[in-house]
């Protein structure tokens, strides 16, 4: 195979300047060293989005550009050529979730019934951001109402993974981070009541912390529930992450839950890093939160990997098993009980919109159809205060009691567990994350890194959950993953737009086979493959001599010197031609671009495998 080098993008970039995969430390550099200026950056990013989110693999995970960010890019320019530049952030875009009020940008949670609700001024942290020099690029995609994690919303429908295009990327802040993993920005920002940062962390390769309770602040944020919500970041890198804590950590006279904040706050949790803080840890391994059903087992294993691979770095592992804790994380969960009441709250500084409550929502019919069942279920919870509401909130302190007693019983300073416990679902269905509630129903920190890839290409990741206000120790444990024990692997779907413009992205070939009695019984396939939609469009051909002896055309593995196993059935039993459209795993699109495939023909008096590619475009194609 190879690449077809007069393909149409359908994109011509207008900078010249490729951010994918740059962290904000190299980003500062080269806005520092006036090798780039913000106003490039932000075109660039905007470039990328224009390439990937609203075309090619249409990842559909920004809402709303911000038609400022290259004037406020200009802005911060000038500022940096007068007086030097503020910090890490300065003259960077950053990326923000739908539920968080940007002044000048909608604040609709992901649903049509709140797509005119526009704030009037800035949330607390994204106020802090600017301080900082951050530039809000534009707002993504969420979990309509952060009721889910799966990101399908009334607003802009489903959000895709980049890193297989038919499976969801988590949620609810799965816009956030399907946009980070595709380079739309170096970090983002989200939110996390029960998972909504760390599952879509975990569904992309992604590293996130869930801040001890209070931390940072939620004010200017539509809530889900004020016990469990928190905001935080979305980065490709442990610095990333930190960084953007360091921006948006504090206290606010807004939100009672930060009072007190300042004490547990360090001066940088970038410079707080430490070097090696991996060795001597121990990790207690929580065995009830490993999955064994058949399509858990594969990320159990690759977590345990994760483990051992941090006991080779110096840690020790303690198997550890709480009694009761899946029930009493299940009890702990107060969305339920606060979401209607916490929403109603948050809509009243909007007296002149329509849709003033939950109920106003569903009646109206704007949300989206697979949200029906959860929001009438919460929006049917009448009383603020009740006696389930009470049990709930005890079930939290029990739950925390539970945690820290085992930890301090066995002398853990962590606890690990898969982050999710089966790999990201396939659009449409739905994902469980049953682990996610330990982190909020107790309300301590706990840090997501990438753990592996499943078999099929899927990105894994692995928590660990600390003590109150043990950041400064997660971000260092990650940060020694990340140097020793990791590699970052960029998404197939949105890869560097110059690398994209030299080589093309369609791959074409005609595949033939050998005809035993002429012509006439020639079956051929001419196919195009695009790299990233992973589409493969074909159209068989079968002569009338094969047809009546034909049982199929299939694509296998290419193992060495043998064929591996069938991932693709191109003709069936009897058909003279079939024109089709399939949509291949990431591992098989991988196959395919690197040549590691087998066409091979059977029917029902021999099996053979092509012995040509009719094209000049057939380069690598294993025969």
């Amino acid at each position: 195979m190879s690449i077809d080098h007069t393909a149409d993008h359908g994109f011509k970039p207008e900078t010249s300047y490729d951010a994918s995969e740059k962290s904000v430390q190299q980003l500062h550099h080269a806005l520092a060293s006036g090798q780039l200026t913000a106003v490039e950056l932000v075109q660039s990013y905007i470039d990328r989005i224009e390439a990937f989110d609203r075309a090619g693999p249409r990842l559909n995970s920004i809402v709303a550009l911000n038609p400022s960010a290259l004037g406020e890019a200009a802005a911060l320019d000038a500022e940096r050529r007068a007086k030097g530049m503020r910090g890490f952030l300065h003259g960077i875009p950053v990326l923000v979730k739908d539920n968080i009020d940007v002044a000048g940008l909608p604040t609709s949670g992901g649903s049509l019934a709140f797509a005119n609700l526009y704030p009037q001024t800035d949330a607390f942290l994204v106020q802090k951001l600017r301080a900082a020099g951050a530039i809000v690029l534009g707002k993504t995609t969420m979990h309509e109402l952060a009721a889910g994690v799966t990101n399908v919303s009334s607003l802009t429908g489903f959000t895709r993974n980049p890193y297989d295009l038919r499976r969801v990327p988590g949620g609810s802040s799965g816009g956030t981070a399907a946009a980070i993993a595709a380079s739309f920005a170096a970090v983002g920002i989200g939110s996390d009541t029960c998972g909504s940062l760390r599952v879509p962390a975990s569904c992309q390769s992604l590293y996130t912390l869930r801040l001890s309770r209070g931390l940072a602040s939620r004010s200017g944020m539509m809530p889900l529930s004020t016990t469990q919500d928190i905001p935080g970041p979305l980065a490709r890198t442990v610095n990333d992450l930190a960084i953007a804590l360091d921006a948006i950590v504090g206290a606010d006279a807004a939100d009672a839950s930060t009072v007190g904040a300042r004490a547990h706050i360090p001066r940088s949790y970038l410079t707080g890093i430490r070097a090696d803080a991996l060795a001597g840890l121990r990790i207690g391994v929580v065995a009830q939160l490993f999955g064994s059903a058949a399509d858990e087992e594969d990320v159990s294993a690759l977590s345990r990997h994760a483990l051992e691979v941090m006991q080779r770095l110096g840690a020790q592992l303690v198997d550890i098993n709480i009694p009761e804790l899946e029930q009493v994380m299940r009890a702990s969960n107060v969305i339920a009980h606060e979401f209607r009441f916490a929403l109603a709250d948050y809509l009243s500084r909007y007296p002149a919109s329509a849709i003033r409550s939950l109920s106003d929502a569903i009646a109206a019919g704007l949300h989206h159809e697979q949200l029906e069942f959860v929001l009438r279920a919460r929006d049917a919870i009448q009383q603020r205060d009740s006696e389930a509401y009470r049990q709930a909130i005890a079930q939290q302190a029990k739950l925390r009691d539970m945690v820290e007693t085992c930890m301090g019983r066995h002398a853990v300073q962590v606890l690990a567990y898969p982050a999710l416990r089966r790999k990201p679902t396939m659009i449409g269905e739905i994902l469980p994350a049953a682990n996610s509630q330990l982190a909020p129903g107790t309300g301590l920190p706990a840090i997501v890194m990438p753990a592996g890839w499943t078999s099929d290409g899927v990105p894994v990741g692995i928590e660990l959950m600390g003590a109150r206000y043990s950041e400064q120790d997660l971000l260092s444990f990650a940060s020694q993953w990340e140097a020793q024990a990791w590699t970052r692997a960029a998404p197939a779907s949105t890869p560097s737009i110059g690398a994209l413009s030299s080589t093309g992205r369609t791959i074409r070939a005609r595949v033939c086979f050998r005809a035993q009695s002429g012509d006439q019984d020639r079956v051929s396939v001419d196919y195009a493959l695009d790299v990233l939609t992973a589409e493969l469009r074909y159209e068989a051909s079968v002569g009338a001599n094969v047809v009546d002896r034909l049982i199929a055309v299939t694509v296998h593995a290419a193992r060495d010197q043998s064929t591996g196993p069938v991932f693709a059935n191109l003709v069936a039993r009897g058909e003279r031609q079939r024109t089709d459209t399939l949509t291949l795993a990431p591992h098989q699109l991988a196959r395919w671009v690197r040549g590691d495939v087998v066409f091979r023909l059977t029917t029902t008096n021999s099996t053979e495998d092509a012995v040509s590619v009719c094209s000049d475009t057939s380069a690598g194609v294993r025969r």
